[in-house]
């Protein structure tokens, strides 16, 4: 099976720009759109944004992954760094604090040069233990061949499936050393489709023994700030490839699979991003749902277990309806406590009782302007 990175030609990519010029002007203007009106809401509107872009980012570049992290504590350790708010949210864990840590270098320091010492730095704060699972890797270091050659493979013992093989370990110091280089030259190509050719030239690669995807789509992130020109985030790529993951590497496989024309490559991404601008102004929609209801809330400030409460009622993934057990866990208190709290925002208008009584009673967030 030959890849990409056995073209004598390697790495000098292709693409029809004929082809993409239609797609990439929609979502440059989209993009755009997008931007300017996020630039003008007010800086505690936007701050939230960017809060819930950042942590959509970090929780589904992980679950692309198939690792799971806490979404309250991926919002606790970027709340805390970016100098907001905590109350409520839960003490992060090591593993949250690294790849939070490098989320926020690669969008917030977007405009300084990516190092072979940066990305160590990255990858180290992924893996701060030294190991992957219970497998000791090199770590803040580029992959060596002890591990043998690095592959990308599916299915059971006796029946594996590969699905790509990278580079020979003695190639990566250079092989990345001429794609920092590219990366880090002044745009000659628009930078959305320059982060697209980023990630899969990252991912074609794979210089570190783990962490190789998240890396690439922290690259990514970074790439599309520069285009973007701002260090706040107000969507999220990640979120738009964990909704199709499978396409997401099956498009991949297919890119390292074929020649160096990697126009479908680039096309599949840029629709991707379109999608997360989508999302995005959904995101809007609940941020400003979440202001207008603390702004009325606020007149009369509710304790710190009710504020934590209602928060996790606004966040995008809460579902079900409120019962008192679950207000007693998530406060952390006693059965009565939330009775009492329940019963106050409901004569405040904060909370509404929803129809079924008894075992089932059960409450839902009132419209803002009932607040």
């Amino acid at each position: 099976m030959t890849y990409i990175h056995q073209s004598p030609d390697w790495p000098h990519f292709t693409w029809d720009a004929q082809t993409l010029a239609d797609e990439l002007s929609a979502v440059r203007h989209k993009q755009g759109k997008h931007l300017g009106t996020m630039e003008a809401l007010g800086f505690e509107l936007r701050t939230e944004a960017s809060l819930a872009a950042l942590t959509s980012d970090v929780v589904t570049s992980s679950a692309i992954e198939g690792e799971t992290l806490d979404t309250d504590e991926v919002r606790s350790s970027l709340a805390r760094k970016l100098g907001l708010s905590t109350a409520g949210l839960p003490q992060p864990g090591r593993q949250v604090e690294g790849i939070v840590e490098m989320m926020l270098d690669a969008t917030q320091a977007f405009d300084e040069p990516l190092t072979p010492e940066r990305l160590y730095g990255w990858h180290a704060a992924l893996f701060p233990t030294g190991r992957s699972g219970m497998h000791r890797i090199t770590v803040g270091a580029w992959r060596t061949e002890a591990h043998g050659p690095m592959q990308v493979v599916s299915g059971s013992p006796g029946k594996e499936r590969v699905h790509f093989q990278a580079p020979r370990a003695d190639r990566i110091p250079s092989e990345m050393d001429a794609l920092l280089d590219w990366f880090n030259k002044p745009a000659g190509m628009d930078p959305v489709l320059k982060a697209a050719v980023a990630h899969l030239w990252f991912v074609t690669l794979h210089p570190f023994d783990d962490g190789n995807g998240r890396i690439a789509r922290a690259v990514a992130d970074m790439a599309l700030s520069r285009a973007d020109g701002s260090k706040h985030r107000f969507y999220s790529m990640s979120a738009a490839i964990e909704a199709e993951r499978r396409d997401y590497y099956t498009r991949l496989e297919s890119a390292q699979r074929g020649s160096l024309d990697i126009t479908a490559w680039l096309a599949w991404f840029l629709d991707c991003l379109d999608r997360a601008i989508d999302a995005a102004e959904a995101m809007l929609a609940s941020v400003l749902h979440k202001a207008r209801l603390w702004q009325r809330i606020n007149s009369k400030p509710v304790n710190e277990r009710q504020r934590a409460v209602i928060n996790r009622m606004l966040e995008h993934d809460w579902e079900g309806h409120l019962h008192s057990s679950k207000y007693a866990r998530l406060a952390k208190c006693s059965q009565d406590t939330a009775l009492r709290d329940i019963k106050d925002l409901l004569e405040r208008n904060v909370l509404v009782k929803n129809s079924a009584g008894g075992r089932s009673t059960s409450y839902r967030l009132a419209n803002p302007n009932a607040v």
